[in-house]
């Protein structure tokens, strides 16, 4: 195995507990709001996509790739769509506002932080 092949692969393991983390504490932590004049603004679900921006931009950063950034996203968005797709009674993620902000800003914010981890990686050459 090359040097290349097995930091991706070194990449990829660091990033499935990574996206298992980002996806256990984001879920818990998007249902959380803040009432701002009767009004409940989903600031947890802000906050889980800044959770998942972190570990991704960690990820690109040790790794100097846009692989585990991309696994971790990528992992991230199927486990908290199967779990929003459990049968009622067992759904972590509803279909409401906060609900949708999780899920869907999960794939904005892997799209952004893929852009970003571009940089680090090294100069071709």
């Amino acid at each position: 195995m090359n040097k290349r092949a097995a930091g991706t692969a070194r990449g990829i393991s660091a990033a499935v507990p990574a996206a298992l983390f980002a996806a256990l504490a984001g879920t818990a932590l998007h249902r959380h709001g803040i009432l701002v004049a009767g009004v409940d603004v989903p600031s947890g679900a802000v906050a889980a996509l800044l959770l998942l921006g972190s570990v991704q931009l960690w990820l690109g950063a040790a790794f100097r790739s846009i692989v585990p950034a991309a696994a971790c996203g990528l992992l991230c968005y199927a486990l908290t769509g199967w779990w929003s797709t459990l049968e009622n009674g067992k759904r972590l993620v509803i279909a409401d506002a906060a609900g949708n902000i999780w899920i869907f800003g999960i794939a904005v914010v892997t799209l952004a932080m893929l852009a970003w981890c571009r940089r680090y990686r090294p100069a071709q050459g």
